[in-house]
């Protein structure tokens, strides 16, 4: 039986670190290109598998991926479709100069990498809870 597909700790914690950097550069700067970065990179991670930082990230590892705490891939892609959502969703409203809507967008995501990066992953509780509903959800279906 094949293991499941893990990302070592350290680069899912600088794709969290990359998007809370770029919320606050974008912030202080007023620059929402800045957004892309963290979008681009995680919507790929999304669709494709290829997360342009991940990938970066990579090439720095001092020992091999498996050496390092794992990190469920499918959790991440869950976590990187939220934080994508959130900075699209800043992303143009910053665009279209909808400072209040930008920020609100910005601030969720900024928070919640923040928190991931200090130990609680708001992502992971919320795939957690998807996965009860839908285990629930069969066994009501099979009585």
């Amino acid at each position: 039986m094949s293991q499941p597909y893990a990302i070592p700790r350290p680069l899912v914690r600088l794709n969290q670190w990359t998007i809370l950097l770029s919320v606050i550069l974008t912030w202080t700067t007023g620059h929402a290109w800045i957004l892309a970065i963290p979008l681009v990179a995680n919507l790929l991670g999304v669709i494709c598998n290829f997360n342009l930082i991940i990938r970066f990230g990579k090439l720095f590892l001092k020992k091999t991926p498996s050496a390092y705490i794992p990190a469920d891939a499918q959790q991440q892609k869950f976590n990187s479709s939220i934080a994508s959502s959130c900075l699209a969703g800043g992303f143009i409203a910053f665009l279209l100069h909808w400072q209040i809507v930008g920020y609100v967008f910005t601030v969720m995501v900024a928070i919640a990498s923040a928190v991931a990066i200090a130990g609680f992953c708001i992502g992971c509780f919320l795939y957690f809870q998807v996965k009860q509903w839908q285990y629930r959800r069969t066994l009501k279906k099979a009585l």
